[in-house]
């Protein structure tokens, strides 16, 4: 059995218990045509089959992780209510939930006095943190290294905002010397900082940049939608360990709990420093905020409604893990770290494959052995599909010659990029799958007619 089926009786004990906080009103049960019902959800089950197995510790491609049971029970429940966090009409204990939730991943960075609420995504996340910037200093541009995420150049058009991308050194990394130079024009209004780009997952250099930020004045905003919550793993590197504990000087800092923090999608998280920046949300509306003194959400929000099932999944997921060093969580992140450094390591010492920098955080890029940038290309899109075909599912990166030639000495640079071979080892289970993982690899590799040992 691939999914867990137990846990559907705690749902229907957790439902009793919410029916009966509504006991006192007058008896009402909605129609339901349960046959129809039956036929259009099995349906809805044949259609979802046509999936990659995201799940599964086989799943080694992209960033998916499934919600943690916990999580989904959770969502669930509140999906019987269906709460609105926009306003307190709509979500009353969801909001509160959430405050919770916030304010708990805001201790984790080593804020208490914050300003922060979920999105639905780290998309709409940085939009609210590039736009706070855009106000604070309007006129300037925003900068981000080459290997961030592609929508902060993509928000700083919607947001009429000028965007320079930066080089990164040799491990993928915002180059400072490269930035030193951008800044000297003085018209930089916030620098993104990266904790854990898409591509290789690397950790841009936080120490570096907050000393800039003392001598050019800008602000920092600190990406962290997928590496946020590696601030607890004790088992990173000296520099990537630099730059985490660094997070508490930031001004503002997106992470996404859909991501390592075991929720479902979509939910994002925005926080800033000062709180002061909630004046920069303030607007007028007749019909929402003016049932209770206390604050709405909806009130520091760009988005309007958003699902309160969202902070209620992460309210029990944090009730069940919390975000503590040493905890139970903080550990299913040091196995994600070394299933990837265990990885590399057999890939560096492997014949068949070319490696380049170690891992930071849990995504290894790797590509088969190949005398030209066009031929290693082909035979990782070959490798990709083979082990497709032995159920082992990684994902596709292309990286340019200016970050790979230094590590790549020997090949022929017949294109600018190469298409490599990548894994996220998003799931502590994929430190106990190393070994099968592995051995589909090499058996994927070997019958694509790669380099044998």
């Amino acid at each position: 059995m691939t999914f867990d089926h137990s846990t559907l009786t705690i749902l229907a004990e957790a439902l009793e218990r919410l029916d009966e906080g509504f006991a006192d009103l007058p008896l009402f049960e909605p129609e339901l045509d349960h046959e129809a019902l039956r036929a259009v959800l099995l349906e809805v089950a044949e259609r979802m089959r046509d999936n990659a197995p995201y799940q599964h510790p086989l799943y080694a491609g992209q960033m998916l992780k499934p919600g943690h049971p916990v999580a989904r029970l959770a969502y669930a429940l509140a999906q019987y209510i269906n709460p609105n966090n926009h306003a307190l009409d709509g979500g009353r204990a969801s909001s509160r939930m959430e405050k919770e939730s916030v304010a708990q991943i805001a201790a984790m960075f080593g804020w208490e006095a914050h300003l922060g609420h979920l999105t639905g995504g780290g998309t709409v996340a940085n939009l609210e943190a590039l736009w706070v910037a855009g106000k604070l200093h309007p006129g300037k541009k925003i900068v981000a290294s080459s290997q961030a995420h592609y929508t902060h150049s993509r928000i700083s058009e919607v947001l009429g905002l000028r965007f320079e991308a930066i080089p990164v050194d040799s491990r993928a990394r915002l180059d400072v010397g490269a930035l030193e130079a951008a800044l000297q024009a003085g018209d930089v209004g916030m620098v993104v900082v990266t904790m854990g780009t898409t591509a290789t997952a690397s950790v841009d250099p936080l120490p570096e940049v907050l000393e800039l930020q003392r001598k050019y004045g800008f602000r920092v905003h600190a990406d962290a939608a997928y590496g946020g919550y590696y601030t607890l793993a004790d088992n990173l590197d000296a520099e990537a360990r630099a730059a985490f504990d660094c997070l508490d000087q930031v001004d503002s800092l997106v992470v996404d709990p859909h991501k390592h923090g075991l929720q479902p999608y979509g939910c994002g998280c925005i926080i800033f420093r000062d709180p002061a920046v909630g004046a920069l949300y303030k607007h007028d509306s007749p019909y929402t905020y003016f049932t209770s003194a206390e604050l709405h959400l909806g009130e520091i929000s760009l988005e309007c409604s958003r699902a309160g099932a969202s902070a209620v999944a992460l309210w029990a997921t944090q009730r069940m893990f919390p975000l503590e060093s040493g905890g139970e969580f903080a550990a299913q992140l040091g196995k994600c770290r070394r299933a990837a450094q265990t990885l590399y390591a057999k890939l560096d010492a492997n014949p068949r494959f070319m490696t380049a920098f170690a891992p930071e955080l849990d995504i290894v890029v790797f590509a088969p052995q190949g005398a030209s940038a066009s031929a290693i290309s082909q035979r990782s899109r070959s490798i990709f599909h083979s082990a497709a075909a032995e159920n082992l599912h990684l994902a596709l990166v292309n990286l340019p010659k200016s970050l790979l030639g230094e590590w790549w000495t020997d090949i022929e640079w017949d294109q600018p990029s190469v298409t490599c071979l990548r894994s996220c080892l998003i799931k502590p289970e994929h430190l106990d799958w190393i070994e099968r993982i592995w051995s589909a690899l090499v058996r994927a590799t070997d019958a694509v007619g790669a380099t044998a040992t």
